[in-house]
């Protein structure tokens, strides 16, 4: 029976949980949020525990369960007994941080409840918490963190360093006449490149047809751009990959999308796809009437 690394994210309410149990689902993991830990047993039954594809499954588990505290020693003891891997990550920050962030947010304390004041909350909930914080396999203060000097840290944990989720890319073609794509991240205007509408024997084809696409892709201009707009995209990915970019959405735009973008869009798709990234190509305006202007 396969045995998936099981990671029980716990912590201070407002030390980051949320963005550390994302970063785990982009790392492969199986996530569940605020689960009873007395259906841990039963959960890891389910055949989710057993698919090729999951990397591992965490667990978010904090006082927002009423019994967690009570329960939890006991349960994840007899778990490790069975031969499973439980690690507690323990997430944690200073009271000033976790002040602000609540500030920040507006959200209520999961011990509010007891009408005290934000501070009193934090107090108790770091009482209740102190057996479990030290019984912890790692803890992470999060007081200086950013969200993506988070996500990085997660990342190392889930021992995906290397495979850092993959930002999914789409590589847009677009008419001006039209508007501007309202989700484009990055706009390329082609409409300097000479216009196949203005040849009578490519007017009524479109970017993808081979005589359009070689008559956009000949030009001089054409391969002086592209060279150089593929230097600037194969420096800029990767530097989006790092931060943590989940999509980038690359627009290229010609009068009325039909011609020159969409042979600019899908060239450069290949030529991205090639280093092995998911693509999506869009070609928006393609099947739009002829025109121009």
């Amino acid at each position: 029976m396969k045995r998936n690394k099981i990671i029980i994210i716990t912590g201070y309410s407002g030390s980051g949980k949320s963005t550390a149990v994302d970063a785990l689902e982009d790392a492969g993991y199986y996530c569940v949020d605020n689960m009873p830990v007395r259906l841990l047993p039963k959960f890891l039954e389910l055949p989710v525990n057993h698919a090729s594809h999951v990397a591992g499954l965490a667990f978010v588990m904090d006082v927002r369960g009423k019994a967690f505290l009570q329960e939890y020693d006991q349960i994840l003891r007899n778990l490790a007994k069975r031969g499973h891997d439980v690690q507690i990550l323990f997430l944690e920050a200073d009271e000033n941080a976790l002040v602000a962030r609540y500030s920040q947010t507006r959200r209520h304390h999961p011990l509010s409840h007891l009408n005290g004041s934000l501070i009193e909350c934090i107090r108790i909930e770091k009482r209740q918490l102190e057996k479990l914080r030290q019984s912890s396999n790692r803890r992470i203060d999060t007081t200086h963190l950013n969200v993506h000097e988070l996500k990085s840290i997660i990342f190392d944990l889930a021992e995906k360093k290397r495979r850092q989720p993959v930002m999914r890319i789409c590589v847009m073609s677009f008419g001006f006449k039209y508007g501007l794509p309202a989700n484009a991240d990055m706009v390329i205007d082609v409409r300097f490149i000479d216009n196949p509408y203005f040849i009578a024997e490519l007017k009524d084809g479109d970017g993808l047809r081979a005589d359009v696409r070689d008559f956009v892709l000949s030009q001089a201009e054409t391969q002086i751009f592209l060279q150089k707009y593929q230097d600037l995209i194969n420096y800029l990915i990767p530097l989006y990959e790092k931060e943590g970019k989940a999509y980038l959405t690359m627009a290229v735009g010609c009068t009325g999308g039909k011609h020159r973008s969409v042979a600019i869009a899908k060239h450069i798709s290949a030529a991205v796809n090639s280093a092995g990234r998911h693509i999506a190509v869009v070609h928006r305006d393609i099947d739009r009437p002829d025109s121009p202007i």
